[in-house]
């Protein structure tokens, strides 16, 4: 399960660069600063590949996640959720090592913990 949430982790880090060069501003802001963004191909099949190796189900709870916030998947640290910032019931910590993955009672988010 431990891997899947890596797989997960860096798929949102390449969602993330996707959308930053796919994004005019932010684009020709990161050209101006001397960034080459030719590579946006290679991102998107990278993504396909981690795509592929990430169990259906879960990448649809994902993608879902990702529309309607910047980040589908968070870290928890100290009891707290980093997507909304709410404290989580204490009894999450003890629940880490379960097969299942954890959502956030606020906010919905797939949670991990560092």
């Amino acid at each position: 399960m431990e891997d899947q949430v890596k797989l997960l982790v860096a798929l949102q880090d390449l969602d993330l660069m996707i959308k930053e060069v796919k994004d005019t501003d932010t684009s020709s802001e990161m050209k101006q600063m001397g960034f080459k963004l030719d590579g946006i191909a290679e991102l998107q099949q990278a993504r396909e590949n981690l795509a592929g190796r990430i169990k259906p189900q879960l990448l649809n709870r994902y993608e879902r996640l990702s529309k309607s916030y910047g980040r589908a998947i968070v870290p928890v640290t100290g009891n707290l959720c980093f997507g909304c910032f709410s404290t989580l019931p204490t009894s999450y910590p003890s629940l880490k090592t379960k097969e299942s993955f954890l959502t956030c009672e606020n906010c919905g988010r797939i949670l991990y913990f560092p």
